[in-house]
């Protein structure tokens, strides 16, 4: 891979996209050669081997005939692609912030640096992380333990380190899941959440959560409706959108959450021109289903012209690290573990 400071000179396709297996198809090379787009994301079924992983990051690349981004949800916990013996396993991150307490900042930092050195061992290049959601005691169970506090402090001091651990690893953050996610008691996979609170309680909380990370490169935005703004979901709300750029001053490049997710209603092609049209730059499809993506790009097309200048912008910001040693990394937060006994109170 090259620093990012290589300019894009071709139009990108407005779409981070998914493959089927483990290696391309002669199809899906045909297909991403047309179609152009922004990146690509990686789930378990296109993982079996370290070398396998290595040859299919490159062959992504190297269909469409650039260095484009190779994304991945590697949070740790229940939500991280690679497992033993390919990357390290690792606690919820709700649960590995209070175990750690005080020394929760740095042992964060470090989970984090090293597992943006696992990742770029494989050719990807961008995390899906940090989750700036702020936990509830109802919060749904496939969000909780993915969260890292319930209070607006712990949240940003925490997504702080992990954004810039991933930027000190050569790993491109994505802050997920704007404006905010904590307050659904549903699964948006598989339902659309409500979100019934006024807007002091968001915008002092849940949306503040993002307010300080306007300067990030990239963005998710949550399937989920808040009835204080809009009867439409966020990722195909112009009102929402129009927040997220104006009110917490995100300027960075906006992707969906994952455009098949049943949160949504009509097609998939439907809702990725739904959610462009309402302000979202790219659309996130990730189940590798080559019809589904077809149809998608039929209506999804190229970017905008503000589009892919925050493409670009962002891509500056994927820089080559200096090499580090991840043992090193390991032995330094095995000794924060070593302390977390004496330290062990709220960050």
């Amino acid at each position: 891979m090259h620093s990012g400071d290589r300019a894009v000179t071709a139009r990108l396709g407005a779409a981070i996209l998914g493959c089927a297996g483990t290696a391309l198809s002669a199809e899906e090379r045909a297909f991403f050669r047309g179609a152009n787009p922004f990146g690509f994301i990686l789930f378990d079924r296109n993982i079996a081997s370290a070398g396998q992983l290595r040859s299919l990051t490159a062959d992504l690349r190297e269909a469409v005939g650039r260095d484009a981004p190779v994304f991945i949800d590697q949070e740790g916990g229940r939500v991280q692609r690679l497992r033993p013996p390919l990357a390290r396993s690792w606690t919820p991150p709700l649960d590995f912030v209070a175990d750690y307490g005080a020394l929760a900042l740095r042992a964060m930092y470090l989970r984090y640096r090293i597992i943006a050195a696992e990742l770029r061992g494989y050719g990807i290049d961008g995390n899906c992380a940090p989750t700036l959601d702020v936990a509830r005691p109802t919060t749904h169970a496939v969000l909780r333990n993915r969260c890292y506090g319930s209070s607006l402090g712990t949240v940003v001091a925490v997504g702080r380190a992990v954004a810039q651990a991933l930027l000190d690893g050569g790993v491109l953050p994505v802050i997920k899941h704007m404006p905010g996610h904590g307050l659904a008691e549903i699964d948006s996979h598989l339902d659309l959440p409500r979100v019934t609170a006024g807007r002091e309680t968001l915008e002092s909380l849940d949306f503040a959560a993002f307010r300080p990370f306007a300067d990030m490169p990239l963005g998710m935005t949550a399937h989920l409706v808040f009835d204080a703004y809009d009867t439409r979901p966020a990722t195909i709300s112009t009102r929402m959108i129009s927040y997220i750029r104006g009110s917490l001053g995100f300027d960075g490049l906006l992707m969906t959450d994952d455009i098949s997710m049943q949160a949504l209603s009509g097609t998939v092609a439907q809702r990725g021109a739904s959610a462009l049209a309402a302000g979202c730059d790219v659309v996130l499809h990730c189940n590798g289903d080559l019809a589904e993506m077809t149809d998608l790009m039929d209506r999804a097309g190229a970017m905008s012209d503000a589009a892919q200048q925050r493409a670009e912008a962002a891509l500056a910001r994927r820089v080559t690290p200096p090499d580090v040693d991840i043992a090193a990394l390991a032995a330094d937060l095995e000794a924060l573990s070593n302390q977390r006994g004496n330290e062990r109170r709220p960050v």
